[in-house]
């Protein structure tokens, strides 16, 4: 059996400190702020707080808001679904606000 000399006693307590080190630093990563890989939900906001987002149908639910999305998107217009603080807004961006206007009162919406 080899010894390990004078430094056999501290190995204990050196290798009992870096287990406790690593298990902090995983503990801090995984609890930190801001960092985490889940999405959070999407905050509603007023209509305005979009910026540079138009709204450009009020539906009164989300499965209708939905669909007129759908069909911005099939007629090739971008499009975004927003939770707002007065409910479900269809939003474009201002270069697209008229065609999509057409595009829903074609499809037998009523843009708001």
């Amino acid at each position: 059996m080899t010894g390990w000399g004078s430094l056999s006693y501290a190995f204990g307590p050196l290798l009992a400190f870096g287990v406790v080190g690593v298990i902090v630093l995983l503990l801090r990563w995984a609890f930190a702020h801001g960092t985490s890989l889940v999405e959070r939900r999407p905050e509603a906001g007023s209509p305005e707080e979009y910026g540079l987002l138009v709204r450009v149908a009020a539906p009164r639910t989300f499965v209708e808001a939905e669909v007129m999305r759908r069909h911005l998107e099939d007629a090739g217009l971008r499009a975004t679904l927003a939770p707002t603080t007065q409910g479900p807004a269809v939003m474009v961006f201002p270069d697209d606000v008229k065609n999509a206007r057409l595009v829903l009162r074609s499809a037998g919406h009523e843009p708001g």
